[in-house]
Order: structure tokens, then sequence, then C-alpha cells
């Protein structure tokens, strides 16, 4: 199983980070942070290039939002440095739930637990 996985981290990106993302990042990665999530943020010595080494899964939504800025160069100083003042009316950040069994569903969704009965359409029934 050990030639599989290093074989898998050489070829694909999707089970975390590549064989030749991680000799990058150890020669040329200078840490800077974390986020609540657990992932890893980098940069260059020239900050030409910033990245993220994920914790868990590989997906967007699950990098903080003011990492993510500092990662799309909104931001110049990383949260680590110089944390983004919150307003009070800002909730806190949750990664993407789509497709996961804790996606929305509205009353009426045949996802629900006790679906309502729908009184605003009438359903077509073929003759």
């Amino acid at each position: 199983m050990g030639i599989l996985n290093t074989a898998l981290r050489a070829l694909v990106w999707w089970n975390g980070q590549t064989i030749g993302t991680q000799l990058f990042t150890w020669r040329n990665g200078i840490k800077l942070g974390e986020d609540s999530q657990g992932n890893i943020f980098y940069r260059n010595k020239d900050d030409s290039r910033r990245w993220v080494i994920y914790n868990g899964e590989i997906e967007a939504s699950r990098i903080d939002p003011a990492w993510h800025g500092w990662l799309h160069r909104t931001f110049d100083n990383h949260p680590g440095h110089l944390p983004l003042e919150h307003k009070e009316w800002e909730k806190p950040h949750v990664e993407n739930l789509t497709g996961t069994a804790a996606a929305y569903a509205p009353a009426g969704s045949i996802r629900q637990a006790k679906p309502v009965a729908r009184t605003d359409y009438e359903a077509w029934q073929p003759e």
C-alpha cells in the first residue's frame, strides 16, 4: 500500500499535496500561519507566489475568508500578521455544504424528514 500512496501523491492532487508541491514548499515556502480548519498558508521570499496546504479534503470553501482574501491578494497583510476586524453582524465562516447531508433543504423538499404538503401548485397528472 505504501508504493500506491507514493504513486498517488506523485500523480494526483485531490488526495493531498503532491510530492512536487511538498518539495517546492520545503525549498521555497515561508509558513505564515494556519486558519481555524488547520490549513497551512505559505508564500515565497519575494511574495510572488502564495499557496495553501489543506488539512484534509481539498475544498476551497474550507478556507477562512480572511485567508482567502490574502491568497487572492485582496489584502497585503496576512491574517496571522494583522487580523481582519469583524463586524458584529458577521456570521462565522461555514464551508460549502452543497451535496452533503447538512445542505439546506427548503420546506416542501423531498429531503426534509417530514415534507410539508404543498398547496401553492397543482402537480401535473398524465391522462
